[in-house]
C-alpha cells in the first residue's frame, strides 16, 4: 500500500467548513482521504499553521517551499515522490497515483446482438 502526505497551507482545519468562506473543495478532498484510508492506504496531513515542524523536516517539501513559497501548497507526496502541487487532486487521481481500483459503474444489460436482438427490425 501507498503512503501519502498531504503538506496544506496554514489554515484553521483540513475541513475548510469553520471559515466565513467555505471551500468545496476541501470537504470532498478530505472525504477522499478517508476513502484512501479505507483502502488501506497510509494517509497522513499536515498544516502549515499547526505542523511547521513537518515542513521543515522533509527535505523534499522545504525544497519545494525555498523556491516557490507557499503558493507551491498544498503537496501532495505518494511513497515520497511529488505528485501535485498547487491544487487538490480528484479522487481519480488519487486512484491513480496510489494504483487503487475505483468502484465501477454497473451498465445496463445489453441483448445479444444489440438493441434489436440482431433482427434488424428497429
Amino acid at each position: 500500500m501507498s503512503h501519502v502526505q498531504i503538506y496544506d497551507r496554514a489554515m484553521c482545519c483540513s475541513t475548510g467548513v469553520c471559515g466565513t468562506q467555505v471551500d468545496e473543495t476541501l470537504p470532498r478532498f478530505a472525504a477522499d482521504l478517508d476513502w484512501l484510508k479505507q483502502q488501506g492506504h497510509r494517509v497522513e496531513r499536515f498544516n502549515l499553521a499547526q505542523e511547521p515542524a513537518e515542513f521543515a523536516g522533509n527535505a523534499t517539501v522545504q525544497q519545494m517551499l525555498n523556491e516557490d513559497g507557499v503558493e507551491c501548497l498544498p503537496l501532495v507526496l505518494v511513497d515520497g515522490r511529488i505528485v501535485s502541487r498547487s491544487d487538490y487532486p480528484s479522487r481519480e487521481n488519487l486512484a491513480l497515483w496510489t494504483e487503487t481500483k475505483t468502484q465501477v459503474k454497473p451498465m445496463l444489460p445489453t441483448a445479444d446482438g444489440g438493441c434489436c436482438g440482431g433482427s434488424g427490425c428497429c
